[in-house]
């Protein structure tokens, strides 16, 4: 099975015999944030994943690098103070697909008093090292532009930062760098069991596309499945310990752009949640997210008409224009993987759940390592991937590469620009490649960054990158995407390498897909590599 795969897809032919250091089965953000943090530190690692990278919960965010600042009530101070740590960091080392946001939350007389919202944004300003992203302001609701879009009885509130990112492209870059560093990394390939023999696990894999089953050797192996965490400590790994895991699921929908200016809201209700409103694709407002207990098949999770009509209709308490389920062009939603162990209350609110990660490694005497990851946030996901390796490290070999925390400094795949210079970037782009309109190489620096140049080559015309499609998407993209980044259906490149899926038609959705098979089908054969 793994000399089927493309050349991309593989680090190099394996020795007969070769035995991985990792084998981590999900690629998510959690997965894919660990296999490239053990691949920079020279450990041989092997990443699965039964469908596209980030086709689960890490493709479900509400698109935000946040401290949470709900979490504050809680008691959660050190995840907060974590995830605020890696802000900033995020944004220097993937400026293209991070960058600072302004939210406004107004003061609801009937809600939290606003003593309690100052103090939190207090603590939210100053536990977490903010360095470069502007502070906390009040907010004159009745003369300011953020007032203009709130019903008149809004007439207070507070301004502050937080920063937005392309939540399926950071699983991708992840798992792009992993792989330049040595990693081999595939999608489409189904873990169906492992067993251990001789305190190494022995992970028998399923190509999803050709059938084709293959057993590869690992000393420790991760189980960072997200949602079906518990599935495949039962079905898989088959350990005496049960994986507890809570599936929580937040539901978004997308509606018509609902005011001009470019702040975030942060609104609270009555129920005690919080949702956002968020500018979204340039045309577009993204509103969620909802917190409810999920029970059923992870790959069946949907928006219910009954969370539509909440966001729609708490959104609509606080907005002159009521948002109605007429409005909605699209929803997406996905599963918290949270932990359910350990004195958690499994009765207890969805939203009082701890979104903070949970790592269980199991190490039996004549075993190799198996660790399991629960909940997490994609803002801390740089930080769950260090502890994992940190639990991981005494069951490996001796790390060849760069040291631990290696990850905070080094820019991810086209991010290596100055975290205030996508500007610059793009005014690059525009004088190298005057063919293309503003608007379209605004999108391809933000998805692509300094790759952009791999992308477009030496085309100097529209017509040299092929077909066009809704959202200035060509031939040329899509045979990058298919190349570089794993591509294998439209919906990969229109849902999770992009949100083009907004802007397309019916009709160029299947234009779409016949240009990727036929990508597809023309990649390099692999040289046989051993079992």
């Amino acid at each position: 099975m793994l000399d089927q795969q493309p050349p991309h897809q593989q680090a190099g032919n394996r020795q007969p015999g070769q035995v991985f250091d990792l084998v981590i089965i999900g690629g998510g953000i959690n997965g894919c944030g660990i296999a490239r943090d053990a691949a920079g530190r020279g450990w041989r690692v092997l990443l699965c994943e039964q469908n596209d990278l980030a086709s689960g919960t890490s493709s479900a965010s509400t698109k935000l690098i946040h401290g949470g600042l709900r979490y504050l009530e809680h008691y959660e101070f050190r995840l907060v103070r974590e995830a605020l740590l890696e802000r900033e960091t995020l944004w220097g080392i993937a400026p293209h697909i991070v960058w600072p946001l302004r939210f406004v939350l107004p003061y609801h007389r009937k809600l939290r008093p606003r003593w309690l919202l100052r103090l939190g944004l207090f603590l939210y300003d100053h536990i977490g090292g903010r360095k470069r992203l502007p502070p906390t302001r009040s907010v004159d609701l009745a003369t300011d532009p953020t007032g203009t879009p709130l019903k008149p009885e809004f007439k207070r509130g507070f301004e502050y930062s937080d920063c937005w990112v392309e939540d399926s492209r950071l699983v991708v870059l992840n798992a792009l760098a992993a792989q330049e560093l040595g990693a081999i990394v595939l999608t489409r390939t189904r873990c169906l069991s492992a067993e251990h023999d001789q305190n190494v696990w022995n992970v028998t894999i399923r190509d999803e596309a050709g059938g084709a089953v293959s057993i590869v050797r690992a000393r420790a192996l991760v189980n960072a499945a997200g949602p079906w965490v518990d599935a495949v400590a039962r079905s898989v790994t088959r350990t005496n310990e049960r994986a507890p895991v809570r599936l929580v699921q937040g539901s978004h929908i997308v509606v018509p752009r609902l005011y001009e200016h470019d702040c975030c809201y942060i609104f609270q209700n009555a129920d005690k949640r919080i949702f956002f409103v968020i500018p979204y694709e340039q045309d577009f407002t993204l509103i969620g997210t909802t917190d409810r207990d999920y029970d059923g098949d992870p790959g069946e999770v949907h928006a219910s008409q009954d969370e539509i009509d909440y966001l729609c209709r708490s959104a609509s308490d606080y907005l002159r224009q009521p948002v109605t389920r007429d409005q909605v062009v699209w929803t997406y939603s996905g599963l918290r993987p949270l932990y359910a162990g350990d004195g958690e209350d499994p009765g207890g609110a969805a939203q009082s759940a701890t979104r903070d990660y949970v790592l269980k490694l199991i190490v039996e005497p004549q075993t190799p390592a198996l660790l399991s990851i629960f909940g997490g946030k994609i803002t801390t996901y740089r930080k769950l991937a260090e502890a994992a390796l940190g639990q991981l490290q005494p069951h490996l070999p001796k790390p060849t590469g760069r040291a631990a925390g290696w990850t905070a400094s080094v820019p991810l795949p086209g991010g290596d620009f100055p975290r205030e210079g996508y500007d610059a970037e793009v005014a690059q782009a525009v004088a190298r490649y005057p063919f293309l309109s503003h608007r379209h190489l605004r999108r391809l620096v933000r998805a692509y960054g300094t790759r952009i140049h791999e992308l477009v080559g030496n085309a100097g015309s529209m017509a040299a990158l092929g077909g066009r499609y809704g959202g200035d998407l060509t031939d040329a993209e899509l045979r990058y995407l298919v190349a570089r980044e794993w591509v294998r259906t439209a919906g990969d490149a229109l849902w999770r390498r992009s949100k083009l899926g907004l802007r397309v038609s019916p009709g160029e959705v299947e234009a779409i897909e016949h240009v990727v098979r036929q990508s597809v089908a023309a990649l390099p054969p692999v040289p046989a590599a051993a079992r």
